[in-house]
C-alpha cells in the first residue's frame, strides 16, 4: 500500500523559513519521481516542483524559484521541500505525491502551511 506522510509545516512570518518532509513507503521510492503541490483556500491544486528518481532534475513553478529547494534522501525514502522568503501568498496546504508532476494531492494528509505576521 502506498502510503506518503507530509509534516513539517506551521505558521511562520513573511520572510520566514520552513522545511517541509514527505516519508514514502510501499513502493520503490528511489525508482519513482516525486512533486510537490499545494492547494491554498478557495484556489486550485497547483504543482510546486518536481525532482527525478535521482534528484539530478528538479523544476519549479515560476512563483518559487529562488525561495522553494526540493530535494530527496533515497535511503531514509523521504522527500523535503525548503522553503525560504516566505510569503503570504504561499499559505497553502501542502501535498507530496508520485510523479514529476502531479495535478493533486497524492494520498496523504498534507501539511499546512500558514504565512502571515
Amino acid at each position: 500500500e502506498v502510503q506518503l506522510v507530509e509534516s513539517g509545516g506551521g505558521l511562520v512570518q513573511p520572510g520566514g523559513s520552513l522545511r517541509l518532509s514527505c516519508a514514502a513507503s510501499g513502493f520503490l521510492f528511489s525508482s519513482t519521481d516525486m512533486s510537490w503541490g499545494r492547494q491554498a483556500p478557495g484556489k486550485g491544486f497547483e504543482w510546486v516542483s518536481g525532482i527525478s528518481y535521482s534528484g539530478m532534475i528538479t523544476r519549479y513553478v515560476d512563483s518559487v524559484k529562488g525561495r522553494f529547494t526540493i530535494s530527496r534522501d533515497n535511503v531514509k525514502n523521504t522527500l523535503y521541500l525548503q522553503l525560504n522568503s516566505l510569503k503570504t501568498e504561499d499559505t497553502a496546504m501542502y501535498f507530496c505525491a508520485k510523479g514529476f508532476v502531479t495535478t493533486g494531492p497524492g494520498g496523504g494528509q498534507g501539511t499546512q502551511v500558514t504565512v502571515s505576521s
